[in-house]
């Protein structure tokens, strides 16, 4: 009867250490695997920017929240993805982000409703190459702290 009741509590606290476990691991994960998305000045003015300062930009041909740039597009201008809930930096508002769910599966993150994007050839902070480019049935935008579109340039 010993016997049994030292497996049993073994086996009790085996069960709540690997639930704790379980626990803090997706706790981490919610915190940790959110995509950063902050404000950078540029010579548009203040733009929204990846965590290492990389122009991100809107698709005029998207609708809604659904994105419609894959393949050879998407090549191009590779979406902003996300593995939990994106992070607003300093300057972004929280309530303006959110994420859409890809064709893939994979999470992009939104702003204002709209699907985030790189441009191929932005490598560097500070650069917005894909400014105005009309390409894939539609122009491309800087998107401006408040989710507007920024055109000029």
């Amino acid at each position: 009867m010993k016997h049994w009741i030292k497996l049993f509590t073994a086996l009790a606290a085996s069960a709540v250490i690997a639930s704790l476990a379980a626990a803090l691991a997706l706790a981490g994960q919610t915190q940790m695997g959110g995509t950063k998305v902050a404000v950078a000045k540029s010579a548009l003015g203040r733009i929204l920017v990846d965590s290492k300062g990389i122009t991100l930009y809107d698709f005029v041909q998207d609708k809604g929240t659904t994105s419609t740039c894959y393949g050879a597009c998407a090549a191009l201008w590779p979406p902003l993805l996300t593995t939990g809930k994106p992070i607003a930096g300093p300057g972004v508002r929280a309530s303006l982000l959110g994420t859409t769910k890809r064709k893939d599966g994979k999470l992009e993150v939104t702003y204002g409703g709209h699907p985030l994007y790189y441009f191929v050839t932005d490598r560097k902070p500070g650069q917005t190459t894909g400014q105005g480019i009309n390409q894939f049935g539609a122009p491309w935008w800087v998107i401006s702290p408040a989710g507007k579109e920024i055109h000029g340039g």
